[in-house]
């Protein structure tokens, strides 16, 4: 297929020099990367420890925290010399980067760029990113765009809802946003009149990719089909979602609707670009720049196959160490290649955040999913959010339309408690619309029920 000449002068030539502008060869790493993700599962580790090694001494050495932790704990640098090392080691948490947040950048760093998670169980993290860090970041999310023939400078439509992204559209980043062909769509409010909006702006684009909460572009892929609007001639080449969990029957609907494959990306400011799918469908992690640990409540690796919180090191984050951090994400690493050939080891699901895990009455830890169900079929409901607030309580925030009826309401109720307890509560609150939360994504299950 011929490449549209006005993405290429982009990819190859404005983007990058925007890049090196700002100290960043995101360029040079990406194709170092497109060619390393080819090498055997075993070189790569081989590269992760040597990197490992270097990036270890360099915090120890260098960065306050980690100097005086290692000593702490009787540590030399020069034992850590591959990611089962790590294992000796404290894991690192929100509140101790709060806490050690000045100890935890390396002196004389330049270029340091203030960044910070949404705060969606609670405050927000504020942590800093380094010049390495982004550049590899960037590159690592550019070689998964490149994976579905779409790159930089092709018509994209992004959906989002991150104050970050939303704040900046000064008429600077609307110049850039302009010769990258990028154009933005706030999901704060998804209202009926906004995604009538929407869709319309989408019409008229007519980008060759989508970005996006995939809860914000389920809505819209539902309004439009509820609306009689067709948005599968659009010439649309892939959809890209992140930030929350995918469900299946958000992959099938946004798919459908736009004749366009999802691809399913994960990551976060905090922790950097995990894995991405690739069109074979495996969850590809981004092996050259991050040590991904499963570990079980106890703290000890899980089983491939198992489901473990996911705990992140970012071997490019020398100028702020993010060492064996905490995610409070929960999946599950794959026990089979991908039929693709990259060497690049893979995840099998995310499962979410551990918030997205409900505990029924007798203690039996479930994920969210399963109450999920009970309502995603209802053809009264509208949008939904279940709160777990207790173990006797659940509430489940809906709006509803005219099919809506008692012998639904009973019927959810029957459906929530069947999986609940029988003896839980489950109050139904209706309202006109539901708020999203501050970044712009929609939660359809949060738990404020610590799980065992």
């Amino acid at each position: 297929m011929s490449v549209d000449p006005w993405t290429l002068l982009v990819s190859r030539v404005i983007f990058p020099s925007q890049c090196l502008a700002k100290g960043h060869a995101s360029r040079r790493i990406r194709l170092a990367m497109e060619r390393s993700q080819w090498l055997s599962r075993a070189a790569l580790e081989d590269r992760a420890a040597a990197t490992l090694t270097t990036f270890i001494d360099s915090a120890v050495r260098e960065v306050p925290y980690w100097g005086r932790l290692f000593a702490a704990h009787g540590i030399a640098a020069r034992e850590i010399r591959e990611p089962a090392d790590l294992a000796r080691l404290p894991l690192l948490d929100k509140p101790t980067i709060r806490a050690q947040i000045e100890a935890m950048k390396r002196p004389g760093a330049k270029g340091l760029q203030r960044s910070n998670t949404g705060g969606s169980s609670g405050a927000p993290l504020v942590f800093w990113l380094g010049r390495e860090r982004v550049a590899h970041d960037v590159a690592a999310k550019w070689r998964a765009t490149r994976w579905w023939n779409v790159d930089i400078g092709d018509r994209e439509m992004v959906v989002w809802g991150s104050p970050i992204e939303v704040g900046a559209q000064d008429r600077l980043r609307g110049w850039r946003d302009a010769l990258m062909r990028t154009r933005l769509l706030p999901a704060f409010e998804m209202s009926a009149q906004k995604l009538d909006r929407f869709i319309a702006e989408i019409h008229g684009f007519r980008p060759r990719m989508l970005f996006g909460y995939p809860s914000a572009l389920a809505l819209i892929a539902r309004h439009a089909e509820r609306s009689g609007v067709r948005l599968d001639g659009l010439g649309i080449a892939v959809v890209f979602v992140t930030s929350e969990r995918l469900y299946p029957h958000q992959r099938e609907l946004i798919s459908r609707v736009f004749a366009a494959p999802v691809a399913n990306g994960y990551g976060g400011r905090d922790a950097g670009f995990i894995a991405h799918e690739c069109p074979q469908g495996g969850l590809h992690l981004t092996a050259e720049d991050i040590v991904l640990e499963l570990l079980d409540s106890e703290g000890q690796p899980v089983p491939d196959g198992c489901a473990g919180e996911v705990v992140v090191t970012h071997l490019r984050s020398g100028d702020f160490p993010f060492i064996r951090y905490r995610t409070g994400d929960i999946a599950t690493r794959a026990t089979e290649p991908c039929a693709c050939g990259r060497g690049l080891p893979l995840l099998a699901s995310v499962e979410g955040r551990s918030t997205d895990f409900v505990v029924a009455a007798d203690g039996t830890v479930m994920h969210g999913l399963a109450l999920i169900y009970v309502l995603r079929d209802e053809p009264g409901v509208e949008q939904f959010r279940i709160v777990q607030e207790t173990l006797a309580l659940t509430r489940v925030e809906m709006v509803v339309n005219a099919q809506w009826d008692d012998v639904a309401a009973t019927r959810v109720v029957e459906g929530l408690t069947a999986r609940l307890g029988q003896t839980v509560e489950v109050r139904l609150e209706y309202h006109s619309e539901l708020a999203s939360e501050a970044s712009g994504k929609h939660r359809y299950v949060m738990s404020r029920v610590a799980p065992g």
